[in-house]
């Protein structure tokens, strides 16, 4: 207990651990402020935290063949005891390179083995369970995971539904009382920071579908969403960069020339969470224009979203989505199917999609007049995503179709006045479709190309949209 006292007052010394008034990346208001990425510079309290951690797992006798620690906090603190006690490492990629061997984890895995998870701090156990996930479809045992902080959130309790113990070095209950007894934190701040903690628990999951038993509150944020336990790589890199960017924006980018593409995935890249194309219809199309769309995608921060809509047998829709000319899952993050051909569709686009960690909307609904997409069609369309969680994280549709927060809903047909054209197609504006409807991103084209100044209406659009969203949720937007 010396030990772990002398870190917690070198943890905030470092100004890892900080309490006051604090906005969290949610935009909720946090008493205790918790990061601990900068103890790679601190090579002696980055030692003493690893050697806590070891001594932890050691104290509680477990066995186990390797270590992985979760990306990327915890990989220098795994690398240590490795190293220190000749323990062998694997590395977990957050995401599968699309080339060489694509694999999500790097070094000897040995079926049959018992892996142990390291982490720096737990609040929901997502980044843990998502781990242990990606360990055991690699054939691997996950069965304990051993963190240096344990918020007291509900991580402990969730991790436990899915077959995981967390082992902690310490509580943040347990390191505020040594910091009140060494005189570090007012009786007042341990106070606040308890009643914090209480009014802000995660609940437990269902180990076979990860929802929430209860909620605490009617709307989850986007960046508690990105959090929960089994929410697909895609889905959680999205909605985290949306509520970084403050933006659920998605740009269908419905033009014939390459350069055009490029421009406008520069120009309104910033304004984006998503770039939506329709690559057949470029006049142009060479493999270099998805490269530079891709560097783009990169830079600016946004997911492409190939509008492919296939709707062919396994086999084929296979084919077309890993070769052809436009070879789409070597660049797109995101592709759609429809639901008509049954579940072959999506099983055919999960082989080629899946190592590779893309994702897939399944179309439950459609915005033009007289669509046949409705009743038991959009149904069928969210058992086919629920059974194929795996791959399939969301839905284009005109309205939330799903209850389970873990899938995002698009929908298209968007303009900052409802209305429509004469080719059937019907408009609802951003407040309808995210205050009313519960959508979680709107897909504007028109709206936004046929303007004289592109970024300025983007920008009524994503603001209108993102006001909407915050007007959801309950809380004020910011300036």
């Amino acid at each position: 207990m010396a030990a772990v006292g002398r870190v917690a007052a070198a943890l905030r010394e470092a100004g890892a651990l900080r309490f006051g008034d604090f906005v969290l990346k949610s935009g909720q208001a946090s008493p205790v402020y918790i990061d601990l990425r900068g103890l790679v510079s601190r090579p002696r309290l980055l030692r003493q935290v690893a050697d806590l951690l070891f001594q932890t797992a050691k104290d509680a006798g477990l066995q186990y063949d390797c270590v992985c620690g979760v990306p990327y906090t915890a990989l220098p603190l795994a690398t240590i005891i490795c190293s220190e006690n000749q323990i062998p490492m694997l590395i977990r990629r957050k995401e599968a390179k699309d080339y060489g061997t694509k694999r999500l984890v790097e070094g000897t895995i040995n079926p049959g083995e018992t892996c142990l998870i390291i982490e720096d701090v737990v609040t929901s156990g997502s980044s843990v369970w998502e781990t242990a996930e990606v360990l055991r479809k690699e054939g691997l045992r996950v069965t304990d995971a051993i963190v240096l902080l344990d918020r007291e959130q509900g991580g402990k309790a969730r991790l436990e539904e899915c077959g995981i113990r967390l082992h902690s070095v310490c509580t943040l209950s347990g390191v505020l009382e040594i910091l009140q007894q060494q005189g570090e934190v007012a009786v007042e701040m341990v106070e606040k920071v308890k009643k914090f903690i209480q009014g802000n628990m995660f609940e437990p999951v269902a180990q076979n579908g990860p929802t929430p038993v209860k909620r605490l509150c009617k709307e989850l944020s986007f960046s508690a969403r990105a959090e929960l336990p089994g929410v697909h790589p895609v889905a959680a890199r999205l909605l985290a960069l949306m509520e970084k960017k403050q933006t659920n924006l998605c740009l269908s980018a419905d033009v014939t020339s390459s350069k055009e593409l490029l421009e406008l995935a520069a120009l309104l890249g910033p304004s984006i969470c998503i770039l939506k194309t329709h690559i057949d219809i470029l006049n142009d199309f060479t493999q270099e224009v998805v490269k530079e769309l891709r560097t783009l995608a990169d830079r600016h921060e946004f997911l492409i979203f190939e509008d492919r809509k296939f709707a062919d047998i396994g086999n084929t829709v296979k084919h077309q989505y890993e070769g052809g000319v436009f070879k789409i899952a070597s660049w797109s993050d995101i592709v759609n199917a429809h639901v008509v051909p049954g579940s072959g569709v999506v099983k055919g686009l999960k082989a080629v999609g899946l190592p590779l960690q893309r994702g897939c909307l399944l179309i439950a609904e459609m915005s033009s007049q007289g669509s046949l997409a409705t009743g038991e069609y959009t149904k069928a369309a969210v058992q086919m995503a629920e059974d194929n969680s795996d791959f399939v994280f969301g839905f284009i549709s005109g309205s939330r179709v799903s209850n389970k927060p873990e899938f995002l809903h698009l929908t298209p047909g968007v303009q900052l006045q409802a209305g429509g054209d004469n080719l059937g197609q019907k408009y609802l504006s951003p407040k309808e479709v995210i205050s009313e409807k519960g959508s979680d991103i709107i897909i504007v084209g028109r709206g936004i190309l046929s303007a004289s100044d592109r970024l300025q209406e983007a920008e009524k659009y994503r603001k209108a949209a993102w006001e909407s969203y915050v007007s959801r949720l309950g809380v004020r937007a910011e300036d």
